[in-house]
């Protein structure tokens, strides 16, 4: 038995060294990543998933954590994966886990682990969705993934859950700005956090105003007012991930969503890999050749890159 099978093994059975482990094999990528892959897929697909975005500043980790308690008070597990930004230092999460969420530390039902690109040629949008896979086969029945802003690759990663849940602030801003960020596509809950500062009504009626122009397609989403740092307003949000859930299961929602994450994940994997080919190619000797064929018009680049790739 490898190494990697038997942190594996380790992992289902309750050890969270060994997770850890694996995920750092997950981030790192390549071919140890590529084997804790294997190992997870055919055990992966009972966990839900639950995305949460927003703006940095409106509240995210403060309202993860009152959702974990909540979750706790049920006797449920939990894992959270807090999506950070890459340190220029280190390569490693620059927020660390139980900086953020160090209430549920202690807590063997709770897992949290900070992510970020460190070398994976894929990035994040490859190491989340194996990270995910992994959560999953090892037993968690809820993954959470938040995301620290609203870039383009925090949208697409909390868009890779079944439910998403978009954070924002009274005095957030106007919908052009929301319909910029992507978050009206991807949200299926909004949630208006530290509902105890002013503007609270305005900032209500301008998502309304949102929705009402958004195409709704069987679920329209609800909007919770929460404050996360007393907890109000929490057990709310919890009902409405909860009914998005069971509606996205009897619809078929669910299900429609995960074929599409499968496509594109593969899609993802096949140009990362063929990215990796490429950049194997500069390597090779013949390479300048080829490269020279092309300047002095002895071949044009087409022909030169079906002969490489051939």
């Amino acid at each position: 038995m490898s190494e990697t099978s038997a942190l594996f093994g380790a992992a289902r059975g309750g050890d969270r060294t060994a997770l850890a482990r694996l995920l750092s094999l997950i981030e790192r990528g390549g071919p140890e990543a590529r084997v804790v892959g294997r190992l997870s897929f055919a055990l992966a697909g009972p966990a839900s998933t639950v995305g949460i975005t927003g703006a940095p500043g409106a509240g995210k980790s403060t309202l993860t954590s009152a959702l974990v308690s909540r979750i706790r008070d049920r006797a449920s597990e939990v894992a959270v994966l807090a999506v950070d930004p890459s340190s220029p230092f280190t390569g490693g999460a620059i927020l660390g886990d139980r900086v953020r969420m160090s209430d549920h530390s202690l807590d063997r039902g709770v897992f949290i682990r900070s992510m970020a690109t460190r070398g994976h040629l894929g990035g994040l949008s490859l190491a989340v969705p194996e990270a995910v896979r992994l959560l999953d086969a090892v037993g968690f029945p809820l993954v959470i993934i938040e995301t620290v802003g609203v870039g383009q690759v925090e949208v697409e990663i909390a868009g890779e859950a079944d439910t998403t849940v978009v954070v924002v602030n009274p005095g957030w801003g106007d919908a052009v700005q929301a319909n910029k960020a992507g978050l009206m596509e991807i949200a299926d809950v909004f949630v208006v956090n530290k509902a105890d500062r002013a503007g609270l009504r305005d900032t209500l009626t301008d998502i309304e105003r949102m929705l009402s122009l958004r195409s709704v397609d069987g679920w329209r989403p609800p909007i919770v007012a929460t404050t996360a740092t007393t907890g109000d307003g929490v057990d709310d949000l919890l009902a409405a991930i909860e009914s998005h859930q069971q509606w996205s299961i009897g619809s078929g929602d669910r299900a429609a969503r995960r074929a599409m994450r499968t496509e594109v994940e593969l899609d993802r994997i096949l140009t990362t890999q063929l990215l990796a080919k490429v950049a194997a190619l500069h390597q090779d000797d013949g390479w300048a050749a080829v490269v020279e064929a092309v300047r002095s018009q002895q071949l044009d680049p087409w022909s030169a890159a079906e002969d490489l790739l051939g």
